[in-house]
């Protein structure tokens, strides 16, 4: 039997209709109990995710650890320098096994000592001889697909999902230039907000929002007047920035002659669906990967890092340090703006409105989602 879920039922007729007589999406699509279980089977089970940048994995047996629609996950650096991803779960009696970030040599279970090999085969198994079931050569931790795809650890729990490189082939055409694998990461945190994921999403995707909710940091830059958002594409959609000199570490290098014109000044931000957001200058990036904990909670991954150019300044410390500050400082007014928002998503006299024009990314985002949910088979 097929059954559909009445907040996708809501989507989709939202989604019907063309983009300049577009509403918001209804408020059962960030809200609704069932429609974030059917994200996680739909979305997260089958899509690309973003565990962060590859070179937070230097050297054999760096790892981190993640969990992806319910699968607990480790991702590592083996001993012949490859990408892996596997199960973080002991294949004994289940208990999981590494935690957090970290360097290993090989993985221990912490509940009964059976090991694995980098590259997740079982290296031994105290007190097993007298089983004669046990054979060490047969287990083994599940292999899940790990890319790395322009300097991004990108992992799936999908055998048959296409590769990044295949689906993401338009961001290589906009922001080739820039060589994204060449930047180097400098700091990652993790944090959690009380809101829907779809929402801190959508709050990446316009700027719309900037002159209020940024009015005490970044806001003040921006006109509305200026502002285009052209049409995105199947994967991903984006805007771009042309920026003045305020902010140094956000042009190309002095050092750099390789770079022309607009290109030294643009600031591109990539929203790489479903949950990887990404703001790109010829000078540093920042990004979030967002992982939804229910309805209400989203696990939020912030990290970001230099050009090469940059990082070889003498004062690229001092730089970094004020773009961070600033960073943090947005990421307050956009954590009370995307919470605010949540609590109204809530609210019994609250109703989706209208999108301006430069709310174009949000509405394609929403036929995204409805183009992944589809029918579902119970």
């Amino acid at each position: 039997m097929t059954r559909h879920d009445p907040a996708l039922l809501a989507l989709q007729a939202s989604v019907a209709g063309p983009f300049e007589q577009s509403f918001a999406m209804p408020k059962a699509v960030y809200t609704s109990e069932s429609f974030a279980r059917l994200e996680q089977q739909q979305i997260f089970a089958r899509g690309w995710h973003c565990a962060g940048r590859s070179d937070a994995l230097p050297t054999p047996g760096d790892y981190l650890t993640l969990q992806l629609a319910g699968e607990p996950l480790i991702i590592l650096r083996d001993q012949t320098g490859a990408l892996r991803g596997m199960s973080n779960v002991c294949r004994h009696r289940m208990s999981t096994l590494l935690e957090g970030r970290g360097n290993v040599r090989r993985i221990v279970c912490p509940y009964h000592a059976w090991t694995y090999n980098l590259d997740g085969s079982l290296r031994g198994a105290p007190a097993m001889t007298l089983n004669s079931s046990f054979c060490k050569d047969q287990i083994a931790l599940p292999a899940v697909r790990v890319v790395d795809w322009l300097g991004w650890i990108m992992v799936t729990l999908n055998p048959d999902a296409p590769a990044p490189q295949q689906q993401l082939q338009a961001v290589e055409g906009l922001v080739g230039y820039l060589d994204m694998a060449s930047y180097r990461e400098t700091f990652r945190e993790s944090f959690r907000w009380e809101t829907n994921w779809k929402v801190l999403a959508e709050n990446f995707m316009e700027s719309y929002h900037l002159p209020v909710c940024h009015a005490g940091t970044i806001g003040g830059s921006v006109d509305l007047e200026k502002m285009t958002c052209p049409p995105g594409e199947a994967a991903f959609n984006h805007h771009y920035i042309i920026k003045n000199d305020s902010v140094p570490l956000s042009l190309a290098h002095p050092s750099n002659t390789r770079l022309q014109g607009d290109q030294r000044r643009t600031t591109w931000l990539l929203s790489i669906y479903p949950a990887l957001l990404i703001t790109l200058t010829p000078g540093y990036f920042w990004y979030l990967s967002l992982t939804a904990e229910g309805p209400g909670q989203v696990n939020v991954l912030f990290g970001g890092g230099m050009h090469p150019d940059w990082c070889a300044d003498p004062a690229a410390e001092q730089h970094l340090a004020g773009v961070k500050a600033l960073l943090d400082a947005v990421n307050l007014e956009d954590k009370a703006c995307v919470e605010r928002v949540y609590r109204g998503l809530q609210a019994g006299l609250s109703a989706p409105g209208p999108l301006s024009h430069l709310e174009r990314p949000n509405f394609e985002f929403a036929q995204w989602i409805a183009s992944q949910m589809g029918p579902v088979t119970t």
